[in-house]
This record gives C-alpha cells, sequence and structure tokens, in this order.
C-alpha cells in the first residue's frame, strides 16, 4: 500500500467498464446491480461502458438493449484485436467521469464491493483494489476446475510477492477503481490476467499515485463459462505470460534503481 492522499481532486463521476464475452446470462443484471451501488454512495453521475467482443451468445445486443434510469449505457461491439486487455484498453479511452471502475462480468467479483473502492477514493486515494488476500477476504469458488484454480492462483500471488513487492497481496485482482488520471501515462500492457500484475507493479514502482487494498470474497460465476481455463493446460499456457510478465517487471526495477 503506498500513501500520499492529501490534495486530491473530489470523486463526483464513475465510468464502469465491464469487459464482456458470452455473458448474456448475466450482463443485464450485473449492468443494473453495478449502477445500483455506485448510487448507493450518493454518486449519480454514471455511464456503464460494455466492451463486448463480438459475443456468439448476443451479450453486445443485450446490454444496448438494457435501460437504466440516470446512467448512460455505452456499448462497444468489437470486431477486431479481441481480448480482455484491449477490450479494456478501448473503454478506458473513451471513458468521461472522474475515476473508472472495471470487474469481471459473472458476478464472481460481487458489485456490493464497489462502494468500499469509491469510499477509498474520496478519501483522497489514486487506485483501489479489491484483494482476496487480506484478511477478511478469500475465494468460494465451485466448478470444474476450482480447486486447481485456486490453489494455483494462491500459489502465483505469494509468488509474486516474493518477486517483486511484499507490500500489495492481489496481484490478479482485476476488480479496480482509479481515478481516470492515473490512465494518462499508463497503458495496459499483456494478454489476459498478467495485464494486471504489469499495471500494479509500475504503479508502485513510479510512486505518483497512491494505492490501497482491501478485503472481498470471490464468488462463483452465476452463469457461463470460465474464460480463465479448467485443466493444468490451460493454466501452465497462462503461466508462460505470467513468468514473461514479471522478467520484464524485475528488469523494470532493477532500472530504476
Amino acid at each position: 500500500m503506498t500513501n500520499g492522499t492529501e490534495n486530491r481532486p473530489p470523486v463526483d463521476s464513475v465510468s464502469i467498464i465491464m469487459p464482456t464475452y458470452n455473458e448474456a446470462g448475466n450482463i443485464a443484471e450485473l449492468m443494473r446491480a453495478v449502477v445500483e451501488c455506485v448510487r448507493g454512495c450518493g454518486l449519480n453521475d454514471i455511464e456503464v461502458i460494455v466492451a463486448d467482443d463480438d459475443s456468439p451468445d448476443l451479450t453486445w445486443q443485450i446490454a444496448e438493449a438494457t435501460i437504466i434510469s440516470g446512467a448512460t449505457v455505452r456499448v462497444l461491439r468489437r470486431m477486431e484485436n479481441r481480448g480482455l486487455t484491449p477490450s479494456l484498453n478501448d473503454a478506458i479511452s473513451i471513458a468521461e467521469k472522474d475515476v473508472i471502475v472495471w470487474l469481471d462480468c459473472d458476478f464472481s467479483q460481487p458489485p456490493e464491493f464497489i462502494p468500499q473502492l469509491l469510499e477509498k477514493l474520496r478519501e483522497g486515494f489514486d487506485v483501489a483494489v479489491n484483494s482476496r488476500y487480506l484478511p477478511g477476504g478469500g475465494e468460494n469458488r465451485t466448478g470444474d476446475g476450482s480447486g486447481l484454480h485456486l490453489f494455483l492462483s494462491r500459489c502465483l500471488n505469494y509468488s509474486l510477492r516474493y518477486l517483486l513487492s511484499p507490500s500489495f497481496t492481489d496481484y490478479t485482482s482485476g476488480f479496480i477503481a482509479a481515478r481516470r488520471e492515473v490512465f494518462r501515462d499508463i497503458r495496459l500492457r499483456g494478454d489476459y490476467g498478467e495485464y494486471f500484475v504489469d499495471l500494479i507493479y509500475r504503479i508502485i514502482l513510479e510512486k505518483r499515485f497512491s494505492v490501497v487494498e482491501l478485503p472481498y470474497v470471490m464468488q462463483p460465476r452465476r452463469s457461463g463459462i470460465s474464460k480463465t481455463g479448467t485443466n493444468l493446460l490451460h493454466y501452465l499456457r497462462r503461466g508462460r505470460k505470467y513468468i514473461a510478465t514479471i522478467i520484464e517487471l524485475r528488469k523494470l526495477r532493477l532500472e530504476r534503481v
């Protein structure tokens, strides 16, 4: 956690980014739930940006048809350069509000944990992240590959703390709220979950922005199929990219010494 929260601008508006692929069973309900949670913080200037990779189940079409009173809904139907990180970058580039929030779109990252992120930004922090690995946090996973995923996720995050910085606990969270100015000079890099490792560690290294983590309990997805993978081969393929990211970040740290 990085301090330095004085003299930060107020938080008056929120852009909520939802990167999706085949989330037809979740998207409309999640959009409404997220907006309701943000309004519960007393914030009413809200936009929802759904960045959908042309889902065969027509997630983008359902999002376009979802009307939320008092909130602006914008849908990016992405036909090229598909993937989680490009989707987030495209959505960030058009976000207009003071704060940018994003989360998984399957209810595994419950929207009721968004208010605690926004509260920390109101206190003056620049970046707030929900963590599974702080006291009070955790994971409640079920389904194919859940036990293996839980074990490998814990091993990866403990390794990242040792190899990068022990000051941060959940390098693969992907459940974040940040002031929009954070992304003026920082663009997300990577393919899938390693983008978050890269983002957080670069923020920690640069020491320009204050970062805080808060505990939350991750839940099983409500419907659809996990994009993370369900067997060891899937995780090994993704693991190579995490290793490459770690090597690159350690080189960056040495350059700054």
